[in-house]
């Protein structure tokens, strides 16, 4: 073969080898482009599932601020008849409520610190329209404060304990909200106190359903099947709605907070 010319062995190179290099080498080039489409396929059906459910949540979140604002408009005109000091300040406490919602903007998760910050206005609205025979208390481990929670989870919840439960007590009642961290989950607790589940009419448990089916919506949207929400009555008739959640916390972390305080005096803390 070393005898040969130059023009024998490139004729030989081509006949033999070329070929097989040519082949090999389209080949790996229609691989490596399937393999791209199919990269290229899955991120955008990725993208499109995602803009599909922050539409979804977007939706779902809408349907929460028309009901509350309705209720509480209805509130206001109430108290303009009896007391209108009592009215202005429910306007300016629900003033703070939009302001805050529209800070939020499209933010879908935040520190269970600042969804409490949001319900203590709600609560405070709440105390000026049962004329304080309602007490409240929030209760907050202070390593599950930084702790992420759907924006405006806990409202509708909220709203269900004082419209189904706290409305029908004669006398004094009561709701409380809890938060611990346990074995890798967040855990909420809204109790309260007034008629049970069990003896609620089918309208109210019907109004009940949209606020609950909202909330198991959203949960079901964020964590999928990592999460769960359940109602639980007791003989007295108590009632707790208890999320349970992964804990997940924001980049920053804080842990230098603790929270625990009653809305019956919103200045006073208790350690």
């Amino acid at each position: 073969m070393h005898d040969k010319t130059y023009w024998h062995r490139l004729r030989y190179f081509l006949d033999s080898e070329l070929l097989d290099n040519l082949i090999i080498f389209w080949f790996v080039f229609c691989l490596f482009r399937v393999i791209l489409t199919y990269q290229s396929f899955r991120e955008r059906e990725s993208a499109a599932a995602q803009q599909l459910t922050q539409a979804q949540l977007r939706a779902l979140r809408m349907q929460l601020n028309p009901h509350f604002l309705f209720n509480t408009m209805n509130s206001v005109s109430s108290l303009m008849r009896s007391d209108i000091e009592a009215a202005d300040q429910v306007l300016e406490q629900l003033s703070s409520m939009l302001r805050i919602t529209l800070d939020r903007g499209e933010q879908q998760l935040i520190p269970l610190t600042e969804e409490v910050d949001f319900i203590q206005l709600y609560l405070a609205i709440q105390k000026t329209r049962f004329h304080g025979t309602v007490h409240h208390y929030v209760a907050i481990e202070p390593e599950a404060l930084d702790a992420l929670v759907p924006t405006m989870i806990l409202q509708p919840i909220v709203e269900n304990a004082y419209v189904h439960g706290v409305a029908k007590t004669v006398g004094e009642a009561f709701i409380g909200i809890e938060g611990q961290c346990h074995e890798g989950h967040l855990r909420i607790c809204v109790r309260n106190s007034g008629k049970g589940l069990t003896e609620r009419s089918p309208s109210e448990t019907a109004k009940e359903r949209v606020g609950v089916a909202n909330v198991k919506a959203r949960l079901e949207l964020h964590y999928g099947n990592a999460q769960c929400f359940e109602l639980k009555e007791f003989s007295d008739g108590e009632v707790q709605a208890i999320l349970l959640l992964p804990l997940q916390y924001p980049p920053a972390r804080l842990t230098d907070k603790t929270l625990e305080y009653a809305y019956d005096d919103p200045g006073h803390y208790r350690g």
